[in-house]
């Protein structure tokens, strides 16, 4: 049996790019008959069908980004939108924006609609529940078809693409130290399921800052979010059950419940509550007390993610040799009022 081919080893096996081999197969008059025939042969005697997610593909220039991101309730997300627009526009380029809700399938179906002729490229960040499932055939196959993909924030080791990331564990452990050299003890954290891969490095993170400090790891002290409705009720039972005096959460809108919790339950903070968060957006910053946060930088994340993406775009025919790269975010922390 054929072992089944791509656009990508075709063009690697014959030594032309994937735009020649897309050309050759539609039988373009771009395309000398000499390469047109020796392609189509190969793809021939392999068998090679093009995946219906990316049919469109290199026949023509849409100038349009598809951005598709897991939820936009997170003002971290909203930041790098910002960000990606803004680079976007300045290069003229539009950009289209889909909601995964955090959803597999979504997914799935937004990169099919988008690939379908939309977009020239995709900018995203996976949804929980792909990386729950660890399935992202949907995202090989554009590749794979020639089209670029840069992710951001949540991202996978599976896919061989440009990233655009913080150094999660590296933030967290920073966060936490932070809290310790302020003479906390007690400190718990308040995170995302372990299958987010951002929520797990800052997991990472916070238990290396414990154990550098000769403070015992207590699991019961990691409480993991699934649902954000239950959010509250999850929060105000850590408070109830543990004796604790400090917090470090994964978002703001984590932290801003853990205040409200504490609050009704006759805890001042940051006397008898220390709480820190990832993300320094407007509830941060309004809310009562003033959150310290760290901040992920969204809008820079949003350029860089564009400026490479575009560069891609831009450049397609120097760019096959698949040099991808991760762009590292620097974040700082952003001392507030809600510790000491």
């Amino acid at each position: 049996m054929k072992r089944k081919v791509t656009l990508k080893q075709i063009a690697k096996e014959l030594d032309v790019s994937i735009s020649t081999v897309s050309k050759s197969l539609r039988n373009s008059p771009e395309i000398g008959v000499e390469t047109r025939e020796k392609v189509q042969a190969f793809a021939k005697f392999y068998n090679y069908k093009p995946n219906n997610i990316a049919l469109s593909l290199k026949n023509r220039k849409t100038k349009t980004i598809g951005i598709i991101i897991p939820e936009i309730v997170h003002h971290f997300f909203s930041t790098v939108i910002n960000g990606i627009e803004h680079v976007a526009n300045e290069n003229g380029y539009s950009v289209i924006i889909c909601l995964s809700d955090d959803s597999f399938d979504k997914e799935v179906l937004n990169m099919e609609m988008l690939a379908n002729g939309s977009i020239d490229g995709f900018i995203m960040s996976l949804s929980k529940e792909t990386q729950f499932k660890a399935d992202f055939h949907h995202i090989t196959e554009v590749i794979n078809q020639g089209m670029p993909v840069v992710m951001f924030d949540r991202v996978t080791n599976e896919i061989l693409c440009d990233k655009v990331i913080i150094d999660d564990k590296s933030a967290a452990y920073e966060a936490v130290q932070s809290l310790i050299d302020k003479g906390r003890r007690r400190i718990a954290l308040v995170t995302t399921v372990d299958y987010v891969s951002v929520g797990k490095l800052r997991t990472d993170g916070y238990v290396k800052a414990l154990l550098d400090n000769g403070i015992p790891f207590d699991e019961e002290l990691i409480i993991k979010i699934e649902d954000v409705e239950t959010c509250e009720i999850t929060i105000s039972q850590l408070l109830e059950d543990k004796l604790i005096d400090a917090v470090f959460a994964v978002n703001e809108l984590f932290a801003v419940t853990i205040i409200k919790t504490a609050n009704k339950r006759g805890l001042k903070v940051p006397e008898d509550l220390a709480v820190i968060a990832f993300t320094d957006g407007i509830i941060s910053k309004y809310s009562t007390p003033t959150i310290t946060t760290v901040s992920q930088s969204g809008a820079k994340m949003g350029n860089k993610a564009a400026q490479i993406l575009i560069d891609r775009l831009e450049n397609e025919d120097e760019n096959e040799d698949e040099n991808y790269v991760t762009e590292v975010i620097e974040t700082h922390l952003i001392e507030r009022e809600s510790t000491d």
